[in-house]
């Protein structure tokens, strides 16, 4: 990467507000420095547990409108993290949201039901244009065993191959998790159940390789997770969040990742270090 070639940032994410629970911090702290941020949406989130009440019938099979209404969700959340540069796989529909693996849809759209090839092609023809030097998606579990999550990861794996573009895998750090619960229990005030040290997913701090402060995103994240009302809640004056369960979860200081393919020097502490 020259001087003179912006550095471009792109994001695989399988759902409207995944982007802002994960990375939203790195998406903010880029695009704000001056990286052209693109984020590929794989589906628009159809399954989606709907938390506020008056919003409920938008997941009825009756209207089946969550997935339109989360569109302007995302759009929203990704105005308050600076970021311009939004696709979705195959375009807008073409894939929905598969569910839970024990959810029991069934939809011929259903991300992970379709062909994977296709999939591939279609990442593969956004990073053709695109050109981006990192590449940011999921681990081989999805972080959380969620099947749209697994498809993503396995379809950036594939269309990233030499590319030669560094890729990155989102992780969590457990010490920091720790840490942001253990502040949470002094909070009585949150109005959600605390999760216990253990009960969310994370990643062991000996396999994170880097580590990306967002002190001064968090604002940008925080409007960004409130933009995505219909799936997460978020307190004012506490660095948290819920999702429908009702499982408060902290949002540390930092975002961070396992290098997972192309040259890892200089990714302790920026995604572009050393290129």
């Amino acid at each position: 990467m020259t001087s003179a070639e912006p550095r471009r940032l792109l994001l695989v994410h399988a759902h409207p507000d995944d982007e802002s629970i994960t990375t939203g911090g790195v998406m903010a702290r880029y695009a704000a420095g001056g990286a052209e941020v693109t984020l590929v949406t794989c589906t628009l989130g159809e399954e989606g547990e709907i938390i506020p009440p008056e919003l409920d019938g938008l997941g009825s099979w009756a209207s089946d409108q969550l997935g339109g209404y989360r569109v302007g969700e995302l759009a929203a959340a990704c105005a308050a993290l600076g970021v311009t540069r939004q696709r979705y796989l195959g375009g807008i529909g073409r894939w929905r949201d598969s569910g839970m693996a024990d959810a029991g849809v069934n939809h011929p759209r259903a991300f992970t039901a379709g062909a994977l090839d296709e999939q591939v092609a279609q990442l593969a023809e956004i990073l053709d244009e695109v050109r981006p030097q990192v590449v940011v998606t999921y681990d081989a579990f999805g972080g959380y065993g969620h099947p749209d999550h697994i498809r993503a990861h396995e379809i950036t794996t594939a269309a990233v191959g030499g590319t030669g573009a560094r890729l990155f895998h989102i992780a969590a750090s457990e010490q920091a998790t720790k840490r942001g619960l253990a502040e949470l229990r002094e909070r009585a005030d949150l109005g959600f159940r605390i999760a216990e040290d253990g009960e969310l997913p994370t990643t062991p701090d000996a396999e994170i390789t880097t580590s990306i402060d967002i002190t001064g995103h968090l604002g940008a994240k925080i409007s960004a997770l409130r933009a995505h009302a219909t799936q997460v809640s978020v307190p004012d004056g506490a660095n948290c969040f819920a999702l429908s369960n009702g499982i408060a979860q902290p949002l540390p200081p930092a975002e961070c990742f396992v290098h997972a393919g192309g040259s890892a020097e200089g990714v302790s502490t920026d995604l572009f270090g050393g290129l």
